[in-house]
């Protein structure tokens, strides 16, 4: 006979939790799977706006090389209702502080009490606005040759000049094709050493804006200039300004502020995840605009198994002053119990 586990799948939030996880993908996730091994109650909110939605494949995910993005989600969130986590669909619009942590409010109305936040939410990819470019983002044109370099290897590619980091993005493609060439678009034309490394590997650049991308039968085959003419290419790589997804705590006084790359934004944080705001760690794209996703899981973890302590170490000091007082200590599930019910008693007025 063969025992078979049900896990029930409900959006129905309780008052309560250990931790809310704002954000579902990779760190989200990752993070939440730790906290529910932890014995902590744990929610995950997903708006479910994943950034690499438009992708084929995850790649350099070590025994999930290629799995679909949305596959490697269902699977993750499989993983975490096992351990007796929630994963909820909904988008957070607000946070606020708290005597004993925080409330987060929900856009459908719906609000949750938690005493530590993740934050996860990843970051937008602002991409330049050439007609034809977005709809082909994913495809063939892409941002970072080690997700996508092997599957446009030795094809022409094309590097849009978008800002600070281009030219080293040029540079990079190259390991993969010794076919690239550089489109300088609104940027300066390379100039002084940057224009010496890139003669130097062999990359062609292309002074003059660019006015649209031209796509026969659902691909790329070249790049238009304003001045009409036409520079074939298959592929098309694009620095995006990357900019962490954070409005939603601007109440905590937690903004994003400009990357030291250069790159967009970020939300700053510590070696463990730990922002400035006490109470709130930050995993993935939304604190490191350049982790793939495999960082980003391990991220996740890391700020979860951070945040287990913490609560830990607070759980502890409550438990001293308890039996200072000569109380009976709680039980964790009795702790939980009482917790919910003192928040419920709040949301009703007694």
């Amino acid at each position: 006979m063969v025992a078979v586990e049900v896990v029930e799948v409900t959006d129905e939030l309780k008052n309560a939790y250990d931790v809310v996880v704002i954000g579902g993908g990779a760190a989200g996730l990752s993070g939440a799977l730790m906290l529910t091994r932890a014995r902590r109650s744990v929610v995950v909110i997903d708006a479910g706006a994943p950034r690499n939605a438009p992708a084929s494949g995850v790649h350099g995910l070590l025994a999930r090389e290629g799995i679909g993005p949305a596959e490697l989600v269902e699977r993750g969130r499989a993983e975490v209702r096992g351990y007796g986590g929630q994963v909820v669909s909904g988008e957070v619009s607000t946070v606020a502080r708290e005597e004993a942590g925080f409330q987060v409010a929900l856009t459908d109305g719906r609000s949750v009490h938690a005493r530590r936040l993740l934050l996860a939410t990843g970051l937008v990819d602002e991409l330049p606005d050439v007609p034809g470019l977005r709809s082909r983002w994913g495809r063939d044109v892409v941002h970072c040759p080690y997700c996508h370099g092997w599957e446009i290897r030795d094809q022409a590619i094309g590097v849009l000049g978008s800002g600070p980091l281009s030219v080293h993005q040029a540079l990079l493609f190259r390991q993969w094709s010794d076919d690239v060439t550089f489109f300088s678009h609104t940027l300066p034309s390379p100039a002084g050493e940057e224009a010496e490394q890139l003669a130097a590997r062999g990359i062609r650049v292309v002074d003059g804006e660019v006015a649209s991308l031209e796509i026969v039968d659902d691909r790329l085959v070249g790049v238009r200039l304003t001045d009409g003419s036409v520079v074939k290419r298959e592929a098309l790589a694009v620095a995006s300004r990357m900019v962490a997804r954070t409005g939603l705590l601007s109440a905590l006084g937690l903004r994003a502020v400009e990357h030291p790359s250069g790159a967009g934004e970020h939300i700053p944080s510590d070696a463990t995840g730990r922002t400035e705001v006490p109470g709130v760690w930050a995993a993935g794209n939304v604190t490191d605009l350049a982790a793939q996703v495999g960082g980003a899981a391990a991220a996740g973890a890391a700020a979860a198994a951070q945040i287990n302590a913490d609560l830990i170490a607070e759980d502890t000091r409550q438990a001293v002053a308890a039996r200072a007082r000569g109380a009976v200590p709680f039980s964790a599930e009795m702790e939980s119990r009482v917790c919910e019910a003192v928040l419920g008693d709040r949301r009703h007025g007694l």
